[in-house]
Order: structure tokens, then C-alpha cells, then sequence
């Protein structure tokens, strides 16, 4: 199946020298094979480039130094240097760092699977010479070409998730060993790689707590409560969770009403299918009680792909009162508000008064299965 990436005319354009960009994203989300994509062309135009995969050892030493003379001797004659899995080399900031100083032709990609990993280490050296991109699994609008066939692939999408592997799967065993695959070998191993994370256990069932808890607030003390941690430890998992792209946090959205609620968060899976893997749920629609969890979920990580690949920057929150009065997603983008409400077949919904009274200039809509395809489409 054909996938346009909307990243990689982004990637190409922004490979200039003197500059390296930095691609985000989980563990088999196809950033290697993007980066194969993009040497592929390359070398349709004869340029030279060094290739490393940073989780090869042997690979990993060539670059793993900080003198100059052994980093030119190797990377001189080459016009590109690409390193898959960059924060698994010691000091990368600091070596990327002496190469763009000294090397000025050359131009960098490197990827990372951990963020906050690749981040600590690139982030001072490389202090205006870095762009960063996020790699998201694949977006509606990248696969599919038309209306028909996006509305024949929805119930598929809100169940297996968009990792690029499930659509080379035709049988449905087949998509539930990986999404299993994914989770067991890739998910949990590089979260308690991380950060002296030992306990994986805890892990597990906090992931667990969330799946089941998708589009609900969470309560820090509720889930330490639950896991016999302390709210602290709770507050530090969720946090690395983000970092790996497996989970992201929505806040809620308060300006002006008291009784808004103001300090709250709402998880989200960037996945789907991730999410029902942890439940150990693949079950049709219609056999599930959870129809609306993942309508929203789905909904919710489409825009975020749509915004990230479009390069729109927008604050994206959840509202509610007190009073149990709220709306699923608040887009903040140049100063206007946009306001939408999710229900996977109702055409019903009623605004709460309090939020047109108190934002009197917002945009407000109901999603639904009959009108969803421009919202997680276009802008």
C-alpha cells in the first residue's frame, strides 16, 4: 500500500548545512524506513552518505569520539551523515556540535526514539543549529486517497491502530501478534531502559490504568492509590510515558470561570491499536463497550498528526466545569478558539451556555462518523 509521508519533503528541504535535524518518534513507526526512502533519492543524484544505525555497536564506535581529525578523516568525502537511534551514542550532542563546526558542507539527520534522551544531550551544543520533527504513526490523510476509502478503513484504524506494518497485514491474527510484538519487545524494553525504571510491573498496570481510562481525567493520588506508589513516582512514569511517544496529555482549559476546572490532565494513546493491545481487546465495534473511548482517542491523535505534519502550531486542551458541563478538545491557533465535541453516531449535542457566554468568538463543532473526514483532513 502506497503511504505519502508528509514529512519527508519537510526533512529534505530543511537538510541544509550547518544545520542537523532531529526526528522524533516510538519504536517501529517507520523512522529508519524513512530515512531509506530519503537515501534512496539521494543516491539517484550521486550524493554521498554515511549511514549509521546507532543500535549496531560496531557502527556506534565509528562515530563515538570527540577529536576533530578522526571525525573528518571519516565523514570528509561525504555530503550527508544520517544516524538512526542517536541517543544510543555517548555525548551525540557535543560530537554533532564539532562536526557542524568543522565539517560545513556536510548536512546531518538523526533519530531518536526516547526524546528526552536525545534531547539532554543535543540540546545546549546544538543551541540554533537543530530543527525537530515529530514522526507520528501514519496519518489518515497519508494513506488514503479519497472519502470512500477512508470511511471503508474506519472501524479497522479505530481497532489496529496506524503503525505502518498493520497495513502491510491482511490477516487479522497476523495484526494482533504485532501490535503484541510491539508493546512486549519495543514498548515496555525501552521504557525500562530508562531512567533506573525497574519495577515493570508498575508500568504495566499504570499503562493498563490508562487504557481503560481514555478520555476520563486522571487523578494522580487515584492511580498512586492504585499502585501502591507515591503520586511522585505516578507524576515521573506518566511523564517518561510521553517521552516515548506512547501516551500525551491534554490540560484543561481555563481563562475566566471559577468554576472551570483548572487543574487537571486527560491521557491519550497515540495509538489505537496500542491502547487495545494493552487491554488485550480487538473485538468489532459492535461487540465493544468502548465505542466512544476510542472514537475520541482516534479522533483526538488525528488532529495531532494533521497540526504536527502540517507544522500548525496549536494549544490543545479539554474543558469542564464543576458542574460536569464540558467539551472533549479546545484548539487555541492564532488567537481564536476552536471547540469540538466527539460522538462516534449521535448528531446531538447541546453547547454549554457557560463556555459561548465566557469565549463569545469561538467556533464550535460536533464530530461525528458522518461528518469526520475534514477534521482529521485539513485545518
Amino acid at each position: 500500500m502506497t503511504i505519502i509521508c508528509t514529512l519527508k519533503e519537510e526533512i529534505t528541504q530543511r537538510l541544509i548545512p550547518g544545520q542537523v535535524v532531529i526526528l522524533y518518534g516510538a519504536k517501529r513507526v517507520g523512522k529508519t524506513t524513512l530515512i531509506k526512502i530519503i537515501i534512496e533519492e539521494l543516491n539517484t543524484k550521486k550524493e554521498k552518505i554515511k549511514f549509521i544505525n546507532a543500535e549496531n555497536s560496531i557502527q556506534r564506535d565509528e562515530i563515538t569520539t570527540e577529536n576533530f581529525y578522526v571525525l573528518e578523516t571519516l565523514l570528509k568525502n561525504y555530503d550527508y551523515l544520517f544516524i538512526d537511534e542517536a541517543q544510543k551514542v555517548p555525548h551525540i550532542g557535543q560530537i554533532l556540535k564539532i562536526i557542524v563546526d568543522n565539517i560545513p558542507k556536510i548536512r546531518i539527520l538523526v533519530t531518536g526514539s526516547a526524546s528526552f534522551e536525545l534531547a539532554n544531550q543535543v540540546g545546549e551544543p546544538l543551541t540554533g543549529r537543530k530543527k525537530t520533527l515529530l514522526l507520528y504513526p501514519i496519518a489518515i490523510s497519508e494513506i488514503f486517497q479519497n472519502n470512500a476509502q477512508i470511511n471503508e478503513q474506519i472501524e479497522e484504524r479505530l481497532i489496529f491502530g496506524a503503525y505502518p506494518k498493520i497495513f502491510d497485514l491482511k490477516d487479522t491474527q497476523q495484526k494482533k501478534e504485532e501490535l503484541f510484538e510491539i508493546v512486549e519487545s519495543y514498548l515496555y524494553r525501552d521504557i525500562l531502559a530508562l531512567d533506573n525504571i525497574r519495577n515493570s510491573r508498575k508500568i504495566r498496570d499504570l499503562l493498563l490504568l490508562l487504557a481503560l481510562q481514555v478520555g476520563n481525567e486522571v487523578s494522580l493520588n487515584e492511580l498512586a492509590n492504585n499502585l501502591a506508589l507515591h503520586p511522585t513516582t505516578v507524576a515521573r512514569y506518566l511523564d517518561l510515558l510521553e517521552k516515548v511517544f506512547v501516551i500525551y496529555r491534554l490540560s484543561a482549559f481555563s481563562r475566566n470561570l471559577r468554576k472551570e476546572v483548572a487543574k487537571s490532565a486527560k491521557y491519550y494513546f497515540c495509538d489505537n491499536g496500542i491502547r487495545n493491545a494493552l487491554i488485550n481487546n480487538f473485538n468489532a465495534l459492535k461487540m465493544r463497550d468502548d465505542t466512544g473511548k476510542l472514537w475520541e482517542n482516534f479522533l483526538i491523535t488525528e488532529r495531532l498528526k494533521l497540526l504536527s505534519n502540517q507544522r500548525e502550531f496549536a494549544n490543545r486542551y479539554f474543558w469542564r466545569t464543576y458542574d460536569q458541563k464540558e467539551i472533549d478538545l479546545i484548539e487555541e491557533r492564532n488567537g481564536q478558539l476552536y471547540a469540538f465535541e466527539f460522538k462516534y453516531q449521535t448528531d446531538k449535542f447541546k453547547v454549554p451556555q457557560e463556555f459561548l457566554n465566557t469565549y463569545k468568538n469561538s467556533f464550535f463543532q460536533l464530530i461525528n462518523n458522518q461528518n469526520y473526514i475534514e477534521f482529521v483532513t485539513k485545518i
